[in-house]
Parts: structure tokens; sequence; C-alpha cells
């Protein structure tokens, strides 16, 4: 017998500090880069502050998720790490413990295999797709995906090296830290569960956004030819989302809401025209909820979700697409029925 899954929980955690846009472009001088904040639609973004970082993020988001879950933590049958910096205590970036095991030892997930990977902006959806095959299989029935993201250090070092708007450092300033957990579990509910996952790598155009520590200095550098992974991102997710909506049988009208990554308002308004002249026709709502938060790279999906399932407005069978872009270039598609989750949000809790 070959199990289905479905998402039973969501959680995050972000940090206390705000940093404005405006407050951000007040540190050029440089008049076209004072319109970054019209060209993002970022207004604002959470970043650390002293005692915050990758792990705090991620452990409080974990707890967050229990909180709204039916199971506890040693009921955990398997943590997965899907964060790409891993910095604790600061900005040390830690290798080993794995930060999965410190996770499950802090929450008490007794049980639970630990494990971590990284796959770029495209963690979490990738942590979906891996629970999901071991749940089908039979080998475990719940899952917790965690991330906590501490990139706002990369705008840091960005600030300093920025003296046009053809810098390859811009995309950093788009950055905003926030911690993301989800529990998968075993279904046998055909209509709730995930319907597909999938992902492909384009390695062609791995050198479109590249990102490395600093070596003289705490944190991290990202350089990015923005317009061109763009591009590059948006061509070539056209037949992989046609082939997803084909395997479930569906059309693009019938995803009630396509969650993109949250890169910039410009880049998915662009992309959402692209696809409505690629398939003629469009989804009943494209998520962008990056306005007071920004890019969080990995957690991006599960935070727009929290989002929307806080303000209530999902209903139990809206079918729902994440759309994630990342670099490499890694494109995942991830088509999934909303269940009763959505009862466990909202103003009532």
């Amino acid at each position: 017998m070959e199990w289905k899954c479905q998402i039973e929980s969501i959680g995050v955690k972000t940090p206390g500090r705000i940093l404005t846009t405006s407050e951000l472009m007040g540190k050029f001088k440089t008049p076209c880069i004072k319109k970054f904040g019209l060209l993002t639609g970022i207004s604002e973004r959470k970043i650390c502050s002293a005692g915050e970082d990758s792990f705090s993020l991620a452990e409080g988001a974990a707890g967050n998720c229990l909180s709204h879950s039916k199971y506890r933590a040693d009921q955990l049958d398997m943590i997965i790490n899907c964060s790409i910096t891993k910095y604790k205590d600061g900005l040390s970036h830690l290798y080993e413990p794995s930060f999965s095991a410190l996770i499950g030892k802090n929450i008490g997930a007794t049980r639970a295999i630990t494990f971590d990977i990284s796959n770029a902006c495209a963690g979490m959806l990738t942590g979906v797709y891996i629970a999901e095959k071991f749940i089908r299989q039979g080998v475990i029935k719940t899952c917790m995906i965690v991330s906590g993201e501490y990139i706002s250090n990369l705008c840091d070092h960005a600030i300093k090296n920025i003296t046009t708007s053809l810098s390859s450092e811009i995309s950093s300033l788009t950055l905003g830290d926030c911690g993301a957990a989800a529990i998968i579990e075993r279904t046998a509910d055909e209509k709730r569960c995930l319907i597909i996952s999938g992902f492909a790598t384009f390695s062609k155009y791995s050198d479109l956004c590249t990102g490395r520590q600093n070596r003289n200095t705490p944190g991290g550098k990202m350089r990015t030819k923005a317009k061109k992974i763009h591009q590059a991102a948006i061509s070539e997710s056209v037949p992989i989302v046609r082939e997803a909506l084909e395997k479930c049988c569906l059309s693009l009208s019938e995803i009630k809401w396509l969650i993109p990554h949250q890169t910039s308002r410009s880049s998915i308004i662009s992309g959402a025209n692209h696809y409505l002249n690629c398939f003629g026709e469009k989804p009943g709502q494209i998520v962008i909820t990056l306005k007071e938060t920004g890019n969080t790279a990995s957690t991006t999906h599960f935070l727009a979700l929290y989002r929307y399932l806080n303000e209530r407005r999902f209903s139990e069978d809206d079918n729902v697409m994440l759309l994630c872009f990342a670099s490499g270039l890694i494109i995942g598609v991830v088509i999934f029925k909303m269940n009763e989750m959505v009862y466990k949000y909202g103003s009532s809790n």
C-alpha cells in the first residue's frame, strides 16, 4: 500500500527588530537606488538583533508549529532542517552537531530521525519532497520540516559595496530574517493529500546567483545577476508547471492560490503576465506577502501560508500551488488541497 501525506500544521517565528526600506535607503546617496522600494514592493523587513540567529528562529518556529498541532514533539518520527544559514550564537556558522539534532533535543523529539539538507531558497519545499517519499513508502508517519534564516547580514555587506543600481549585490537589499516549520503527516484521505511535488535543476544557470561566507568579517555575501536569473526562472518554469498540472489533472485556473517565491513585487507580476500569455489563463490569486517581510529565502512559502491561514483566507477545498525559484537554478512545484488545518488558525485562537 502506498500512503498519502498532507501538511498538518505550520509555525513561524519572526525576529523583533524592524528595518524599513526608507531607513535602508537613507544609507545611500545614489538617487536611482532610492527607487528601490517602489520596484520591490518591500516597505520593511524583520531582522535579527542581539540574541537572535538562525537557530533561535528555527527552534521558535518548531515550537509554534507544535502549538498548532495535534502531535507532541515525542511523536515526531523525523525532523529535517532545511536552512541555508546555520548561525548559532550570533554569526558563528555551526557545522556539528546538526541543527536538526539540536532542535529535536530542545523541543523533546526524543525518537525522531534527524538530518539537515541545504538546497538554497528551495530548502523547505525540498524537505517536503523528501518527507513525502518517506511517508509514501511507509517508513514514517510524521515529519517536521524546519528552517531558520538569518540572511539580513548579507544586506550589511551589500551596503558597503553598492554604488549603482546595476550592482550584483542589489538583491541583498530585499532580504529579511524568519523561521518556519511544518509538520507533514500520513493520511488515507486522497481528497486532502499532497497531490504532487517535483523539482528540476538547471546547472547552466549556476553562476547567476552565488553566495559564500566573508573571509575577513562575520556573515556572508551574495552576488546576483537579477535580470538574467528572473528571465531564466520564468521561461524554464513554464513546462515544469504545465507537467505538474497535467499530472494532477488540473488547469492553472483551478489553482485557487499560487504562492511564488517572494523576491520582488515587479518580478512576481512580470512572471504572472508571462504565465497568462503561455497558459491563456491565470490562477485565482497570486500571493504577494513581501511588503512587511521581504525575501526570507527558504521560509518564504510557509511564512505566506501562515499569514493567510491566520487571516482566514483559505477554504478547506482550495487548491494551492507553491512555486519556488532558487539559485542553482532550482525550480520546484508543490501542489496540494487545503485541509482542516484552516480551522486551527485565526482570530479564535
